[in-house]
C-alpha cells in the first residue's frame, strides 16, 4: 500500500498518542486535556500559528507551504470528543474515566491529523496554506457549528474543507465516498401525552395516556409508510417512554416519549415534522387527552460537494489504490455545518472487521494510521501542488 514512508517510521509514536487520548476520554466541549495535548504537539511541530478556544475548546493550527503564491487555503478537520459509554474492550489503554469511552474513533482521527500536521510542518511540500482543525463536541453538541460561528472559516481564510471517519465493515485502509447527500439530518423529538390518572381497576374514570401512547407510536410510523415517497430515506424511531406512575396499579396522568427523525432532504424533513404534529393533534383529540410535541432540528444533511468529492477520491486512490462508492448513512455528522460554509468532502476509511462505532467493544484500528495520515497529506499536497 503506497503510504508515505515517513508514516511507517512515525507509526508507533502516533499510535502512542492515540492510545493516550483513548485512555482519557472527554465529552462534548469538555475536551480540555485533549485540546492541551493537541496544542502542545502543534507548537512542538513548528506550526506557523496555533490558536486555542475556537468553538470553546477547539484548536486550530496553520502550516504555510514552501510557497504560498497560489493563495489557496485548505482545511483538514478531526473531531476530539468521546461518548458516555462504559468501555468493554479490555485493552491495556482502556478508558480511565468511568462511563466515558472513545467508542467512535475520534481518538484515531485526532492522532492521524496530528501525524499529518507534523509531516506537513516538516516538509512543506505544497503551495498554499493548510489549516488543521481539531473540533470538540461532534457527538451531539454541534461543535462544528460553534467553531464556524466563532469565525473559523473567515478568520483563517479557509476555501475548502475535508473530513474523514473510520468505518468498521470496510476493509482496513480502504476508502469509500459519495457526492451529494451522505449522512442524514438528525432531529430530536420529545412528546408529552397528558391524560387523567387514576386507579388501574377503574380505567373508565381515567384518560389513559399509556393507551394513547401505544396508538401514537404506531400511528407515527405511517409518516414513513404512507406519507413519504418510498424511494426516499426516512426513519422515525421512538426510543424512550416514561410515565408519572411508578407502581403497577396506577394509571399515570402523563407519559413522555423521546425519539429521533432521520431524513436526507429538506423537503422530507418538513413533511415529517408537519405530519407528526398533525398525528399528535388528532390522536390527542380523539382520545380526549392532550399531546404536545417538541421537534428540535439538530444536524442538517451532510452534503458532499461534487468537485471536492472527486479530489478526495483521487487522494484515496493515490494512497490505497481504490475508492468505492459509499452507501447512504442514516447517522448524523456535524461536519455538515462546515460543508454549508465552504465546499468540501467527507470520506470513510475502513477500520476492518471490528465492532461498530458506538459499541462498548469498539476500538480504533491502529494498523490504518499510516493510511489515514497519508490521505490527509495527499489531499493537502494534491490541492496545492508546487
Amino acid at each position: 500500500m503506497p503510504v508515505k514512508n515517513r508514516f511507517a517510521e512515525m507509526h508507533d509514536k502516533i499510535a502512542e498518542w492515540r492510545r493516550d487520548i483513548h485512555a482519557h476520554p472527554e465529552l462534548l466541549f469538555e475536551t480540555h486535556r485533549t485540546a492541551a495535548l493537541v496544542d502542545d504537539k502543534l507548537r512542538e511541530f513548528g506550526c506557523d500559528e496555533v490558536v486555542t478556544g475556537i468553538g470553546r475548546t477547539g484548536v486550530v493550527g496553520v502550516v504555510r507551504g514552501r510557497e504560498t503564491g497560489s493563495g489557496r487555503v485548505v482545511g483538514l478537520r478531526a473531531d476530539m470528543d468521546a461518548l458516555p459509554i462504559e468501555e468493554r474492550t479490555g485493552a491495556p489503554y482502556a478508558s480511565k474515566n468511568p462511563g466515558l469511552m472513545h467508542a467512535c474513533g475520534h481518538d484515531g482521527h485526532t492522532a492521524m491529523l496530528l501525524g499529518a500536521a507534523k509531516y506537513l510542518a516538516e516538509t512543506r511540500n505544497f503551495n498554499g496554506t493548510v489549516v488543521v482543525i481539531f473540533q470538540p463536541a461532534e457527538e451531539g453538541g454541534g461543535g462544528a457549528k460553534v467553531m464556524c460561528d466563532d469565525g473559523l472559516m473567515t478568520r483563517f481564510g479557509i476555501q475548502e474543507v475535508y473530513g474523514m471517519h473510520n468505518w468498521p465493515g470496510i476493509p482496513a485502509g480502504q476508502f469509500a465516498i459519495r457526492p451529494g447527500p451522505f449522512f442524514a439530518a438528525t432531529d430530536k423529538i420529545g412528546i408529552v401525552i397528558e391524560g387523567k390518572g387514576g386507579h388501574a381497576a377503574k380505567p373508565h374514570d381515567t384518560i389513559d395516556p399509556c393507551v394513547i401512547a401505544a396508538q401514537l407510536i404506531g400511528a407515527l410510523q405511517t409518516v414513513v409508510s404512507r406519507n413519504a415517497d418510498p424511494t426516499e430515506q426516512l426513519v422515525v424511531s421512538i426510543t424512550g417512554m416514561e410515565s408519572t406512575s411508578q407502581t403497577f396499579n396506577v394509571i399515570p396522568s402523563s407519559v413522555r416519549l423521546t425519539g429521533t427523525v432521520r431524513t436526507m432532504s429538506a423537503g422530507l424533513r418538513d413533511l415529517a415534522e408537519t405530519r407528526m404534529q398533525a398525528i399528535c393533534d388528532g390522536i390527542g383529540a380523539a382520545f380526549g387527552g392532550r399531546i404536545t410535541m417538541d421537534y428540535e432540528r439538530n444536524y442538517p444533511v451532510m452534503d458532499n460537494h461534487a468537485t471536492e468529492t472527486g479530489f478526495a477520491a483521487d487522494a484515496a486512490r493515490a494512497v490505497s489504490g481504490q475508492c468505492d462508492e459509499a452507501p447512504l448513512v442514516m447517522g448524523g455528522e456535524d461536519f455538515a455545518f462546515m460543508l454549508q460554509e465552504r465546499p468540501g468532502a467527507y470520506i470513510l476509511m475502513g477500520n476492518g472487521d471490528t465492532a461498530m462505532v458506538h459499541h462498548p467493544e469498539y476500538d480504533f484500528n491502529d494498523a490504518v494510521i499510516p493510511v489515514g495520515c497519508s490521505w490527509w497529506v495527499e489531499v493537502a499536497e494534491g490541492r496545492m501542488p508546487l
